[in-house]
């Protein structure tokens, strides 16, 4: 391992949050970027094979525990609430269609939202107000954050599943007819929601 990639390797482990690789250039004394990318991937080489590996989330690298020994580490901890189904799709909503506004994602859902949905999701550090659209109001549009892509491990949204592999599991099925029907497939009864139509009974045994 030469200079660079061992400055970089102690500049990670010495750094309270991710960095990027520009971010890690200026820390090491204006070196190169390009040379410092060459550096992040020779140290995440390195770390292949032990128990803990260098990884970019959005850009932003850090050292985390190898995924195969992370139930050594696991602690008891208080149980964390599980997101409501509605903030559950708002959360997929964003993730596939951000920027987006909320009146963006009512229409995709097909029934209003709650403001507390939103708070809720950005209380818990996966999606931000990244700014406003620049139509008649000015509405609120919201986005995703690094820690979204980091706490379902995923390197870019690039990386969510299809509409396929959704609808293979059985998940998101409210967003996943409100997409058909945007495309053009047979949706829901006009003036009832995505979520209403899969909630009533079927009428069978």
């Amino acid at each position: 391992m030469d200079e660079l990639a061992r400055a970089v390797e102690a500049a990670l482990f010495a750094a309270e949050e991710p960095m990027t690789a520009e971010a890690l250039a200026g820390f090491l004394g204006g070196a190169a970027v390009g040379d410092v990318r060459e550096a992040l991937r020779s140290v995440a080489a390195d770390y292949e094979k032990r128990g803990v590996h260098l990884v970019e989330r959005a850009k932003r690298w850090h050292f985390e525990t190898a995924p195969d020994l992370a139930h050594l580490l696991r602690r008891e901890k208080e149980q964390v609430r599980r997101l409501s189904r509605a903030a559950t799709e708002v959360l997929a909503i964003i993730a596939y269609h951000e920027p987006v506004s909320r009146a963006e994602i009512e229409s995709i859902r097909g029934v209003q939202t709650s403001g507390g949905t939103l708070d809720v999701l950005m209380e818990a550090g996966w999606v931000k107000i990244a700014g406003r659209r620049e139509v008649p109001g000015r509405p609120t549009i919201y986005a995703t954050t690094p820690d979204f892509l980091d706490h379902f491990g995923l390197s870019s949204r690039r990386d969510l599943p299809g509409i396929a592999e959704l609808r293979a599991t059985g998940l998101l099925d409210p967003v996943d007819d409100a997409y058909e029907e945007l495309i053009g497939d047979e949706g829901p009864e006009e003036g009832q929601s995505a979520a209403e139509e899969l909630d009533e009974p079927t009428g069978e045994a």
